[in-house]
C-alpha cells in the first residue's frame, strides 16, 4: 500500500482528505506543518508527499525546497497543494522539484490519477 506523508496545518483539510485517500487504498501519515513534515519525510519513509503551499512556520515552499536539496528526500516525489492559484506557481514550483500541482479546492479524481500516474513512473523507473 503506497505510503503519503501530507503536510498541511488546517484540521479539517487534513481530516477530510486523509479519510478519502485511505478509503482509495493509501496509507497516509499526516504532519500539521511545514517543519514537522520535513522531519517525516525523513523518519516516517513516504512515497509521496502531499504538501499545503501557505502554512505557518516553515511554509510549503521553503520546505520543498529543504526536502530537495537534502540527500535523505531529494528522490521523494512531491504534490503542491494550494488554495491561492496564482500565474507561475506550476511552472515555479516544477523548478523546485515538485512533480505536480494542485489546486483547493481538491478534485479527488484528479488528484488521485496525479499520485497514481507519478508512483507508476517510480515503479518503472525501478531497476
Amino acid at each position: 500500500m503506497p505510503r503519503i506523508l501530507m503536510i498541511e496545518d488546517n484540521e479539517m483539510n487534513r481530516d477530510m482528505l486523509s479519510r478519502r485517500l485511505q478509503r482509495r487504498g493509501f496509507d497516509v501519515v499526516l504532519a500539521v506543518n511545514g517543519a514537522e513534515g520535513i522531519r517525516m519525510a525523513q523518519t516516517e519513509s513516504p512515497d509521496l508527499i502531499l504538501m499545503d503551499l501557505n502554512m505557518p512556520d516553515v511554509d510549503g515552499w521553503e520546505a520543498a525546497r529543504l526536502l530537495k536539496q537534502s540527500p535523505d528526500t531529494k528522490h521523494l516525489p512531491i504534490i503542491a497543494l494550494t488554495a491561492h492559484e496564482a500565474p507561475g506557481n506550476r511552472e515555479r514550483l516544477i523548478a523546485t522539484g515538485c512533480a505536480e500541482y494542485h489546486t483547493k479546492p481538491v478534485q479527488l479524481p484528479l488528484l488521485v490519477s496525479q499520485i497514481e500516474t507519478i508512483l507508476k513512473k517510480l515503479r518503472s523507473d525501478v531497476p
